[in-house]
């Protein structure tokens, strides 16, 4: 298998529609090596569906990243909160930290903050008119994943904003230094919203989330990383989630009006939504601990393994016609868009939820809705590990 000389992620145009080069690296070989960055470092990407599925759930590669990166020279200074946490830990420390997430999004405690969810959008859209315009980003698909969390967390509605703005920054993948200054204000934060929780016992929603971190052998480092990765992994994919959806139904009407016209089908074309246009385009960082093998193809020990859901879900082998729309697909829970295994997302329920009352707000309250710019000049974040619009100015109708 030939390595790529340059990095294929870091191509302009795979901003803009990465499709069509996961498609030639994956009929080229489904897990290949390509260099990252550049100083001459590789790793192996995975791009097929079968692949994936099996490298989310080797244990041979490890998500320990202060290990892989001890003694290693860098110029990084992220927060402990954000660097730490269970996104980044191994079994049994990601075990604790996940016996504790898990419960917080359980159907019943979801099914409970579904009225709250609903006033939170619609607060948001109450001054929305048809033939006005509208960012669907800075005006929903942002702030209800961000109004969400924060209630969870108790941060005060005085602080949301800015504290939304550092976790949009943690994404920023053109600039390291702004990356890092983010992690601190986001880290500092929290650890002094925990110790105050800590010092003024209550019944508040952090007060409920501390006593469980409690109860789950969590200490207050652990909590403070804990509400941390709430906040970051419950925003920024939530909102991708919200923006990649009406995009792609704006750019199949037929799919727009079907759902318009029968919004209790919204919950079961989620998933189609979801592996069509996956908010999570690249994985959180993986490392091999030893040789192994996936999909019959080798990985040395030592190696950064980057599986990719936004490929996976339009493999040809796992989905027929997989770059086309198809609300009928009978396997599009097979998805990857949260990944699987022990590190899928245990917040999926609560997005669900979310992008749910979202998408039933604007479809059945403004059903002409439309792009208010030319579909070229919409723009996508400059960030690897997410995949999400800019912007989405929407003409209301």
């Amino acid at each position: 298998m030939t390595a790529p000389r340059q990095d294929p992620l870091r191509d302009p145009r795979f901003r803009a529609d990465p499709y069509p080069a996961y498609d030639r690296l994956r009929e080229g070989c489904p897990v290949r090596r390509i260099p990252t960055g550049s100083g001459g470092h590789h790793a192996y990407l995975i791009t097929g569906h079968a692949e994936a599925r099996e490298a989310f759930t080797d244990p041979r590669l490890s998500k320990d990243t202060a290990r892989f990166f001890a003694g290693r020279p860098s110029d990084r200074d992220l927060h402990p909160a954000v660097s730490r946490n269970m996104l980044a830990s191994d079994p049994p420390a990601h075990t604790r930290h996940r016996r504790v997430a898990t419960p917080l999004f359980t159907t019943g405690r979801v099914r409970a903050l579904r009225p709250f969810i609903t006033r939170v959008v619609e607060d948001l859209t109450a001054t929305w008119r048809p033939d006005t315009q509208v960012d669907l980003v800075a005006d929903l698909a942002v702030p209800l994943p961000v109004t969400v969390v924060c209630e969870l967390l108790g941060v005060p509605a005085s602080d949301r904003a800015t504290l939304a703005a550092s976790s949009h920054d943690l994404f920023d993948a053109t600039d390291t230094t702004r990356i890092d200054a983010a992690s601190h204000h986001i880290g500092h934060y929290l650890t002094a919203l925990v110790d105050t929780a800590l010092a003024n016992p209550g019944d508040g929603p952090l007060h409920s989330l501390l006593r469980d971190c409690e109860e789950g052998g969590l200490d207050r480092d652990e909590a403070v990383s804990l509400a941390a990765l709430l906040l970051v992994a419950g925003h920024e994919t939530t909102t991708h989630f919200i923006g990649n959806a009406v995009l792609a139904l704006l750019r199949h009407p037929e799919a727009f009006d079907r759902l318009r016209r029968d919004p209790d089908r919204i919950p079961r074309a989620l998933d189609e939504l979801l592996r069509f246009d996956s908010p999570v385009s690249v994985a959180t960082f993986r490392y091999s601990t030893q040789d192994l093998s996936v999909g019959g193809f080798g990985i040395p020990a030592g190696f950064p393994v980057l599986i990719a859901p936004g490929a996976a879900n339009r493999d040809p082998a796992a989905f027929s016609g997989p770059h086309r729309l198809d609300l009928d697909r009978d396997d599009a829970r097979s998805h990857l868009a949260f990944g699987h295994g022990i590190h899928r997302c245990p917040g999926a329920p609560l997005a669900r939820a979310e992008a749910e009352i979202a998408l039933r707000a604007l479809l059945t309250r403004f059903p002409g809705t439309r792009l208010a710019v030319p579909e070229e000049s919409l723009t996508w974040r400059q960030t690897r590990l997410t995949r999400g619009l800019t912007a989405l100015p929407l003409t209301l109708a």
